[in-house]
């Protein structure tokens, strides 16, 4: 199945059993939530899943692009991205988990086609504070698909505080020949699809309070799900990335890794941008300003004349299209070529300030405050500028090389 054919059995298949499809766009969380981005397709729906009743009933479906810095550093992998597109479902206090797995099942085996022998499933094996999940234990036994009980690993939660309860997520095998091990033992079974009973919200001092209703919340990455069924060692071969992964490669000759990263940080900048988000130096707009800089860091390392003028404005286009947001491909391009001018000027200021005299040693606090307050560069800039020295130059600073992911990642 490509992307399009993928989504729509997601969605029909939930449709015809009675869910209504929500909104589910920007990475942007709704007023008044506390996190920078939307990061699971559950976070908007945490008041309903509470108990507040939706407007279009206790029956959901979407697809929800989702953006997770914790993530950040486990890009360049084969499953990892920053910007990425969840499929849900949800019971607002309607069905069962029972009725969740039995459905999941269902999709996965008759919807998507993956044979039932490839798959495997962690549940909850039970703490101090709530026991095993026997229900999701005896509806796995009746369906004929192992389980292998896990503690904390299966226990779900958006926070510290919040909506909680004991998950099931689904495994498939990927390896060469006849599944081996268990999800925990091998690294060959892929998670793809976690269905949680949530049924708790936990409070500050981390005692648990039955929710009102419980509910159901299911999400499964839809790039990860498109690696088994394209049959793709990567995220990065599947056909969403297609028009990246064909244009990159012979404008910036890189290593694979590399490669993913510039990928992966370039396509996640144009969908923040798209949705409205500018480069800055604190919350949504620092984020994005990372993955930009990232991107310039990894480029220049092997070549310092490599501009991001010359990204195809297609790629733009193409990107903003996938993730249907209505920005203009010119607007977003000057985003990050303003934000690329700020970078190499900065980079700029920062070798001359550093080959003046005082800056040849180990610096002080006071040395980087200093650095700073007066001269706007941040501690990880200096660090990764200093690192890039060689011993015999007195301190003198060349163009950034080497270390250079450092300065935006450190």
């Amino acid at each position: 199945m490509n992307v399009d054919q993928t989504v729509s059995t997601f969605l029909d298949f939930f449709r015809e059993r009675g869910h209504q499809r929500i909104t589910g766009s920007s990475l942007l969380p709704p007023s008044g939530d506390s996190v920078l981005f939307t990061t699971s397709g559950m976070h908007p729906l945490t008041p309903y899943l509470e108990g507040r009743p939706h407007p279009l009933g206790r029956r959901l479906v979407n697809l929800q692009r989702c953006l997770r810095t914790t993530d950040l550093d486990e890009v360049g992998d084969r499953t990892h991205l920053t910007v990425f597109e969840m499929l849900g479902s949800w019971s607002l206090g309607d069905y069962d988990h029972q009725q969740s797995i039995q459905w999941g099942y269902e999709l996965l085996r008759d919807g998507f086609g993956l044979r039932p022998d490839r798959l495997y499933v962690t549940v909850f094996g039970g703490d101090e504070q709530v026991g095993p999940d026997t229900e999701s234990l005896r509806t796995w036994g009746e369906l004929g698909v192992p389980v292998e009980l896990t503690g904390e690993d299966n226990w779900w939660s958006n926070g510290p505080t919040g909506p909680c309860g004991p998950d099931s997520e689904i495994f498939v095998w990927t390896g060469d020949g006849p599944p081996q091990g268990t999800p925990t033992s091998d690294q060959r079974w892929v998670e793809v699809w976690n269905h949680v009973r949530m049924r708790y919200h936990r409070h500050e001092n981390g005692s648990l309070e039955p929710l009102p209703q419980s509910g159901i919340d299911t999400g499964m990455g839809l790039e990860r799900l498109l690696t088994i069924l394209q049959d793709k060692p990567s995220i990065f071969e599947t056909d969403v990335f297609q028009p990246w992964m064909t244009t990159i490669p012979p404008l910036w000759s890189t290593d694979e890794s590399s490669l993913r990263v510039i990928v992966d940080h370039l396509r996640s900048s144009i969908v923040v941008i798209g949705d409205g988000v500018m480069p800055s130096t604190t919350g949504r707009g620092y984020v994005l300003r990372r993955l930009i800089r990232r991107v310039l860091t990894t480029l220049w390392r092997d070549d310092s004349s490599r501009l991001l003028s010359d990204l195809p404005r297609e790629l733009i286009g193409h990107t903003l299209e996938h993730f249907r947001q209505p920005s203009e491909v010119g607007q977003v391009r000057e985003v990050l070529l303003d934000e690329e001018r700020r970078f190499s000027t900065l980079l700029r200021r920062g070798r001359q300030v550093l080959t003046r005299e005082g800056f040849s040693g180990k610096l002080r606090q006071e040395d980087y405050d200093y650095l700073h307050q007066t001269h706007g560069l941040p501690r990880d800039l200096v660090v990764g500028l200093l690192m890039d020295a060689p011993p015999s130059s007195g301190g003198g600073v060349p163009p950034i090389e080497g270390h250079g992911d450092r300065v935006v990642l450190s």
